[in-house]
């Protein structure tokens, strides 16, 4: 498979051209690869009105994928996150009030910033009484969609849902997407930590299972520089939406969209079209060959995504950043950290040593007698006083958390990585939210004058 927008940059670093063109480096060399980093020049193409290098480059991804269309990011999921819920809020046609959409509570905060941008309401799904919530995981069922879907006075315009979730979690996309299409609106789905799910045989992807759109980050689990991610559309949305699909993603970018992301993607089908399901498969092997070991030493493991290690520390007595830390001090740095668990992302790119490492580093932790209770996000929702539009462009002021309590969020504050709030902006802020800022180790939050 060609690699267009590579081959042109190629050729253009190699005639040594006098640039006279943004980007002010001219080339020249400060970090190693400004030769690489240039603008829409001459025959580069646009990537909002792509019809020459960039064009082809996103047809040969839409091929790859397999759906009804791939649209390039250069500014990750956040880009089609707000592409993905205008498209569909286009299409819900006019309605009286502000529009809503019906959303798993676990939601990353750039579907918060996404719904003060476009001014909508949310209608949180929360998970059924005796599910574990954690801060990431917010497990739904299909029969719970439906039946907020049969109480809503507002029908809202799409339901949004975080597939798989920042632990790995998925709930079952599928049934999901059966109910939306029965109430005739979209699933959207937040498949940030996804993009490879299409190349498992069988394709666990969430346009395979039926959702209608999906924001796909593609540096987070392939070789694509960061901020390179997809908009994914299904044949019936392209079919829909496609046209207008480039235009809305300019609304909510940049003029100056990186080449050096664009050549990534681009770089990046030549991979995925090389020989990388086999890599795939072979590197999920080690995943859980590594995981067996793991719970032989004791360890408790989620299941669920399979290029991640999500280990639930408490059981042995240790909190995630405890064992976090011991990794570390093995050379192994983690994706993320908090009270209850620990989470590494593996890809064909992870070598056998870094697996031997994690190995070595948990398996010289001897279990504690005391253990560590998991941490539970409350099930009661807070009281929404304002818009989520209207709190975050408020004037707002930082205050302690615990002096907090009864004031409106603001800005929604989070622990990053994974940057999901514990309090949505506009809503009231309660003494069990307070307690779990102060846990996850955020100090002041932004709340309303």
């Amino acid at each position: 498979m060609k690699a267009p927008i590579c081959d042109f940059v190629n050729r253009y670093a190699k005639k040594d051209a006098a640039r006279f063109h943004m980007p002010g480096h001219k080339g020249v060399s400060f970090l190693g690869y400004e030769k690489m980093d240039i603008t829409e020049i001459s025959g580069a193409d646009e990537l909002y009105d792509a019809e020459g290098i960039i064009a082809e480059s996103e047809e040969n991804a839409s091929r790859l994928f397999g759906f009804g269309k791939t649209i390039y990011s250069t500014e990750g999921s956040s880009q089609c996150i707000r592409s993905m819920l205008f498209l569909a809020l286009q299409e819900s046609g006019r309605q009286e009030g502000r529009p809503v959409v019906l959303a798993a509570r676990n939601a990353h905060k750039a579907f918060l910033y996404s719904c003060a941008l476009l001014d909508l309401d949310v209608a949180w799904l929360m998970p059924e009484e005796g599910e574990r919530s954690s801060l990431c995981t917010c497990p739904i069922t299909a029969a719970q969609v439906a039946q907020k879907l049969a109480e809503m006075e507002r029908k809202p315009f799409a339901v949004y849902i975080t597939a798989p979730d920042y632990l790995g979690y998925s709930p079952d996309i599928k049934a999901l997407a059966a109910v939306c299409t029965e109430a005739g609106i979209p699933l959207l789905v937040d498949n940030a930590h996804g993009a490879y799910l299409k190349f498992l045989n069988p394709s666990l992807h969430p346009i395979d299972l039926g959702a209608a759109m999906s924001c796909d980050s593609a540096h987070k689990t392939l070789p694509v520089l960061t901020g390179g991610a997809y908009l994914q559309l299904s044949a019936e949305w392209a079919e829909k939406a496609g046209e207008q699909a480039k235009k809305v993603m300019e609304i909510f970018g940049s003029t100056s969209p990186s080449y050096l992301i664009l050549q990534s993607l681009d770089k990046c089908n030549q991979y995925l079209a090389e020989g990388y399901p086999e890599k795939l498969a072979q590197t999920i092997a080690k995943v859980e060959r590594l995981k067996a070991v793991l719970r032989k030493q004791g360890w408790e493991l989620m299941d669920g995504d399979p290029l991640k290690l999500t280990i639930f520390t408490g059981k042995m007595g240790y909190t995630g950043e405890e064992a976090a830390e011991a990794l570390r001090k093995q050379g192994v740095e983690c994706e993320f950290a908090d009270l209850d668990a620990v989470v590494l992302m593996a890809t064909p790119e992870n070598r056998e040593t870094d697996f031997a490492k994690v190995e070595t580093a948990l398996g010289s932790l001897p279990p504690k007698m005391e253990k560590q209770a998991k941490a539970q996000m409350p099930l009661l929702l807070p009281q929404q006083k304002i818009s989520i539009r209207e709190a975050i462009f408020s004037q707002w002021e930082e205050v302690r958390c615990l002096d907090a309590v009864g004031r409106i969020c603001a800005s929604p504050c989070v622990s990053c990585p994974p940057a999901i709030p514990i309090t949505a902006s506009g809503e009231e802020i309660t003494v069990e939210m307070a307690a779990l800022f102060c846990a996850y180790g955020i100090e002041k939050i932004k709340v309303v004058r």
